[in-house]
């Protein structure tokens, strides 16, 4: 072995006599994460089935309210380079790749592109007024409707079987999304997503595609 990697590996050793047991503990557990992450192939396929199924349950769930246009060009900015490329690189396949992109980068292109194409984010929906700043603006309610569904299918596809109708509405609560949403938009998100937790989907859908139908706010 050359003298210079013998040295490198000499210092190296010595930093870890010194460094604490919880963070080194912790590099090597992240380490060993990335080590046994899938192939590329591997990450290419289970991303586009997991973006494949959450479309189909996010499609069927707004034909049910009656928004059959959203539900079929849901999410299809996901196809995009700008979002696709990102998503295979940090698949991990128990959640979305974003958080993880974050985690490591601090941001995430994926996500800028993503919520700047898709209404039915509410991130989507900030503007900047020369009084205010940047404000939140209140979402229209056929985009709310299918941010309802997309937060359903979500919770679909990544609880699997353990999914329970009050999962959209417990993961609403624990993050603090509705702190920075519009007030009008947060209270009918949590109204309708605690109607699906209380009442199913069936019946939350209903009331969707009759408001919408009936032009009744949400």
């Amino acid at each position: 072995m050359p003298c210079g990697k013998q040295k490198i590996t000499s210092e190296r050793k010595n930093r870890m006599k010194h460094q604490p047991a919880k963070e080194y503990n912790i590099r090597m557990n992240s380490n060993s994460a990335e080590n046994s992450r899938p192939g590329f192939l591997a990450r290419l396929a289970g991303h586009l089935k997991t973006v494949h199924h959450h479309r189909a349950l996010v499609r069927k769930h707004c034909f049910a309210c009656g928004l059959y246009k959203q539900g079929l060009l849901h999410d299809l900015s996901k196809y995009s380079p700008g979002e696709l490329i990102p998503s295979i690189r940090y698949y991990q396949g128990w959640r979305s790749p974003y958080p993880y992109e974050k985690e490591l980068k601090g941001y995430s292109l994926g996500w800028l592109h993503h919520k700047g194409r898709n209404k039915h984010h509410w991130e989507y929906w900030y503007d900047t007024y020369p009084d205010r700043g940047w404000v939140p603006v209140k979402m229209p309610d056929n985009y709310l409707a299918e941010s309802i569904c997309d937060r359903i299918a979500a919770c679909k596809t990544y609880r699997k079987d353990a999914y329970k109708d009050s999962d959209a509405l417990d993961y609403f609560i624990a993050k603090p999304d509705k702190t920075y949403m519009h007030p009008e938009t947060a209270a009918s998100m949590e109204r309708i997503l605690r109607m699906v937790a209380e009442d199913g989907e069936a019946a939350a859908f209903e009331y969707i595609k009759n408001c919408l139908k009936n032009n009744t706010p949400l």
